[in-house]
């Protein structure tokens, strides 16, 4: 039975390698956010430091988001310089953290609770929905937390503040999740360990947040503080709880976030660890953090899992805890409600005949793409740019950048993305760059590459308009 928690987390790993690099040949990955990071990446394993041309000239990534765990993975892509070395990695991450999961529940409860949380943890809505929109920074903290809520539950103090530490090093936010560890640990065991953990989290987040980040920004401030002011007029701390619940999207989150385990969760203390994420996203005036997109609740679905078994093996010892028809009842309602929710969220594209075949337009853009040199400076449609940057100097076509730095520009007008550019707005800017010196060179399916003609100089192109839209890369938070 040993070999259940790591039978569990290969068989994730398969799933979330094939579904990842799938989407990603299939070009529904982006420059934001999966170009970001390859570009950072890169600029690690070539010993540069992680510049990000697509967030702007000599952009520091470090200055954006404080995230030098992402250095880890400089060796592998040395060794393979491709936006798939990070997806495998993600891939890795995220299904190692259900080992510690599954463990705890087949030493506690056998084998069927210890498939079903771990699988559960494993198809869980927040992991699809990460996993479904590129590779971030956060990817890191989910085993660190997940190994970390479970020695909590086991009451392996030192074991759980050890394994929440580096969660400084993935994201300045997350300092505040050490320190809830900290608190929990302060709490109901070990004084000191818990008070080292306080300390430790909330002066690591202060140094990021206060020092780290303004002097490596370009702006010489955090540069998400709007996110969490409230608006012009700040917080009213007598509508506080009130902010926390409306408008509805927030109370149907959290919600879905404990309807895998039945609500469970919510009964168990090892929940006070996901407060801060919680607290920050519900606060904030962002709408893209209050709902079930993206990467925000990937960090929160170890939390909510290891909870669910710390209710079972505790309702199992204690009597009166839970009616006996509940917790009999609560590991098949559990797999029924994963299952459920799987279609409505990324994980259901796994089901779906146009994830498993290669249209032409595809094709056609690998083949155009490949007439681009290596090197090259390039401005591409965001669904096109992480084709590129692990060989070429990539920007956004229209944000933040000119097209007109670059030496050759390749478009998606058959399908376009609508970020940064609105479609007719795109269309506008095209027609400026045919009109401003450069020719084209190849289109097919919609896919159009243009290169500067030799002897002219392009004017400088029209200043674009900020990303509208949630979402639009590491610089959603």
């Amino acid at each position: 039975m040993r070999f259940i928690p790591w039978a569990v987390a290969l068989t994730l790993f398969l799933i979330y390698s094939f579904f990842t690099i799938r989407r990603h040949e299939l070009l529904l990955t982006s420059g934001y956010d999966l170009g970001i990071f390859e570009q950072g990446v890169r600029g690690y394993a070539e010993g540069r430091g992680p510049i990000v041309e697509l967030k702007g000239p000599g952009f520091n990534l470090l200055g954006d988001h404080f995230s030098p765990a992402l250095a880890a993975l400089a060796p592998f892509y040395w060794l393979w310089p491709s936006a798939k070395v990070l997806l495998l990695a993600q891939s890795a991450l995220v299904a190692v953290a259900a080992v510690p999961i599954t463990r705890w529940a087949l030493r506690e409860l056998g084998p069927v609770a210890a498939g079903v949380t771990g699988l559960g943890y494993g198809l869980s809505w927040g992991l699809a929905s990460a996993l479904g929109f590129d590779f971030h920074e956060i990817t890191f903290a989910v085993p660190l937390i997940a190994f970390s809520v479970v020695a909590l539950g086991e009451r392996r103090w030192i074991a759980a503040l050890a394994w929440a530490a580096p969660l400084v090093l993935v994201k300045e936010d997350l300092g505040i999740t050490v320190a809830a560890v900290g608190a929990y640990i302060l709490w109901r065991g070990d004084r000191r360990v818990g008070v080292a953990g306080i300390l430790l989290g909330i002066g690591s987040s202060l140094l990021e947040l206060l020092v780290l980040l303004p002097a490596m920004s370009p702006g010489g401030s955090f540069a998400y503080w709007d996110n969490l002011s409230g608006g012009s007029g700040g917080r009213n701390l007598l509508t506080l709880p009130l902010d926390l619940i409306t408008p509805g999207e927030k109370v149907t989150t959290v919600l879905l976030l404990l309807a895998p385990t039945v609500l469970l969760a919510a009964r168990s203390p090892l929940m006070i660890v996901a407060l801060p994420t919680l607290g920050w996203r519900l606060l904030s005036n962002n709408p893209a953090y209050w709902g079930t997109s993206y990467h925000y609740s990937a960090v929160l679905m170890p939390i909510v899992f290891a909870a669910f078994v710390d209710v079972l093996v505790k309702a199992r010892g204690w009597q009166g805890l839970l009616p006996r028809w509940i917790a009999r009842a609560a590991l098949p309602v559990s797999l029924t409600v994963t299952l459920a929710l799987l279609p409505g969220f990324a994980f259901g594209q796994l089901f779906s005949t146009e994830l498993w075949r290669t249209p032409a337009r595809v094709e056609a853009a690998r083949s155009v793409l490949a007439t681009v040199p290596d090197g090259a400076r390039v401005s591409a449609s965001n669904r096109l740019v992480p084709q590129l940057t692990n060989r070429c100097e990539v920007i956004v076509f229209g944000w933040p950048q000119n097209w007109s730095t670059a030496e050759w520009i390749v478009v998606d007008e058959g399908q376009p993305m609508g970020w940064p550019l609105a479609p007719d707005r795109e269309r506008q800017e095209l027609a400026t760059v045919r009109s401003s010196g450069y020719q084209v060179v190849r289109s097919d399916h919609g896919i159009t590459l243009l290169r500067r003609a030799p002897g002219t100089v392009a004017p400088a192109a029209t200043e674009a308009p900020p990303p509208a839209g949630p979402g639009a890369g590491a610089g959603a938070g």
